[in-house]
């Protein structure tokens, strides 16, 4: 027989049992501070929910806009514009100044304004040119247009070559203008109303001894053996 013998236990000292006094003495303040500057703490940390609706806000103020502000597709595009050199309106305008100058007997002027008026033209005929080609066979639309306004500055390049010929003639400087001449014949075809015309300035030049178009009657003579 195991005879029992009763557990005996450490003695805690008091030390020991006045520590979690102590603990409690010293943490329970602390909470309490905490406690009491979480509401402050909570007032400046904005809410969730007010900064959803912030976002909200501004979501919404992006999506609709500004309703003062002008709707693009209301505004002149600058190169409809006269003030724009590169562009049909502003070759025109190149034109009309240049007459004027021959109006006014300033000859060195108009041709200034011509040559300048030829280049923009020609510029634009090729700008032009180059955009049909980019969309045949992709839009119709924009294929025809574009090369309408390719014809169109053509046609107003060769016109401006023509007056800038007509006025190296009558500067007598007949060196400048057949070239200019040859030039509207081979862009404008003989069968065309400005190439004759170009084409009967090289005969009065006496470039070429050949009329064009030629009379009835020097065609059944020539055709006769």
């Amino acid at each position: 027989m195991f005879s029992h013998k009763p557990q005996t236990y450490p003695m805690i000292s008091d030390r020991v049992r006045s520590f979690p006094v102590a603990i409690g003495r010293t943490v329970l303040p602390l909470v309490s501070a905490l406690i009491c500057l979480a509401p402050a703490i909570a007032q400046d940390q904005p809410p969730e929910s007010m900064g959803n609706e912030a976002d909200e806000e501004t979501l919404e103020i992006i999506e609709l806009g500004d309703p003062t502000a002008p709707n693009p597709s209301e505004e002149l595009r600058p190169l409809s514009l006269d003030g724009s050199l590169l562009s049909l309106p502003g070759a025109r305008r190149l034109m009309e100044e240049a007459r004027t100058a021959v109006s006014a007997q300033d000859y060195d002027t108009a041709a200034q304004k011509l040559q300048d008026a030829r280049q923009v033209l020609n510029q634009l005929s090729n700008y032009y040119q180059e955009l049909a080609a980019t969309f045949s066979g992709i839009d119709n639309r924009i294929f025809e247009s574009q090369r309408a306004l390719a014809l169109e500055s053509a046609q107003l390049r060769d016109r401006a070559t023509y007056e800038l010929a007509l006025l190296h003639r009558a500067q007598n400087k007949p060196e400048l203008a057949i070239p200019l001449l040859i030039q509207i014949v081979r862009s404008q075809n003989p069968t065309r109303e400005l190439g004759q015309a170009a084409y009967q300035q090289l005969f009065e030049l006496g470039f070429v001894d050949s009329p064009y178009p030629r009379n009835r009657d020097s065609q059944s003579s020539s055709s006769n053996p």
